[in-house]
């Protein structure tokens, strides 16, 4: 940034400083009303004739923010490691085995968790020291949150699996009729996938689920955790690779 862009950030602050009119160590003004009418037209002239000088502030700030989440998200991963990695409540995929785990909490109607499907199947079987573990996240409305019911309750029938990948790679919004739908296509027995959504087993699941991805301030899907990284969205094959690559390259999972 130039020279002239650090003046101005500190002029802004000068004169933030100085609303209330008076120095903090002295009772004289800081500026007189004049004076204050000068700067706020230098300020703003020069912020119009150069705009993107806000725009870097945004994106500084934005940058910032999402440095700090992540150091916050890291702490919050060490301290519920064990329900993170290791409950017996999620479904794993992959080399139950293996040395390194990715962590998936995602939504049926996510159209970006839809997308990155095959990705995600694609990494599962290429890398045969990957373990995957699914995390329902139902919080885009009442057809997400039934579809995540059924494919909890599908694991009584062995059909978690299958019903799971039916439903993401079904088109337009899951609700209840199409999930009913889905299910009868890959074998499920209705009545029986009915009742057993009725287990207190399955909302214990979803909010477990939950309380993590607050814990982790996680608020959006798809949402990876790959040992104390929080991953947030999409980035692809080659992108989840890479960043399997950098805990194996630096040692391998410390808490997965």
């Amino acid at each position: 940034m130039t020279l002239v862009r650090y003046w101005l950030f500190a002029m802004v602050l000068v004169v933030a400083a100085g609303i209330s009119g008076t120095s903090p160590n002295a009772a004289e003004p800081l500026f007189d009303a004049a004076q204050k009418q000068e700067l706020h037209k230098i300020i703003r002239d020069y912020l119009v004739s150069n705009p993107e000088v806000l725009r870097e502030a945004f994106e500084a700030l934005e940058r910032q923010q999402q440095e700090q989440q992540l150091t916050q998200a890291r702490e919050s991963i060490k301290n519920n490691a064990d329900l993170l990695y290791r409950s017996k409540r999620d479904f794993v995929v992959g080399n139950p085995a293996a040395k390194m785990t990715m962590v998936e909490f995602f939504d049926y109607n996510c159209g970006y968790c839809k997308r990155s499907l095959n990705d995600v199947v694609a990494l599962v079987e290429s890398d045969q020291d990957l373990k995957l573990v699914l995390k329902e996240f139902p919080i885009l409305g009442p057809g997400s949150l039934f579809a995540a019911r059924a494919a909890i309750a599908a694991k009584k029938q062995n059909k978690y699996w299958e019903l799971h990948l039916a439903m993401m790679k079904s088109r337009g919004a899951v609700n209840e009729e199409q999930v009913i739908k889905i299910a009868g296509e890959v074998g499920l027995d209705i009545d029986q996938l009915r009742a057993d959504m009725e287990d207190p087993e399955v909302n214990a699941t979803i909010n477990e689920s939950m309380e993590i991805a607050n814990a982790l301030g996680i608020n959006g899907t798809p949402a990876f955790v790959i040992d104390d990284r929080l991953i947030p969205g999409a980035l692809g094959l080659d992108g989840l690779a890479a960043k399997i690559a950098e805990v194996r390259d630096g040692g391998g999972c410390t808490v997965c």
